[in-house]
């Protein structure tokens, strides 16, 4: 989640329910946590919570974080990305340095 839409949540959360008082205090405590989830989820969370509940939520109460698969693909896609860029003769050596070294480590 970016900055943007943290403070989204929290002025949803603010409009809901006036008791909340947003400040710039608590905001600059809450977006830290907010940005390591995810905005849709949170968002749709924070609409079925306003439905049950008369007071405003702990951020634990709407939380949806990112799905680890998802972010573990884009990871190795990176990955992947770079070691296109890698010279051929480069990689080679590197096979053969592995192979040297996985080769004294069966002999221990």
């Amino acid at each position: 989640m970016t900055n943007q839409e943290a403070l989204d949540v929290l002025k949803a959360i603010n409009e809901m329910y006036p008791r909340f008082n947003l400040t710039k205090r608590k905001a600059t405590l809450l977006i830290p946590n907010l940005k390591k989830m995810d905005y849709k989820g949170v968002m749709k969370n924070l609409s079925a919570f306003v439905m049950e509940n008369p007071y405003p939520p702990l951020l634990s109460e709407i939380a949806a974080y990112p799905d680890d698969e998802e972010s573990a693909l884009e990871i190795m896609e990176e990955w992947q990305e770079e070691a296109k860029k890698v010279n051929p003769e480069v990689k080679e050596r590197f096979r053969q340095e592995m192979s040297q070294l996985l080769e004294q480590k069966r002999g221990c």
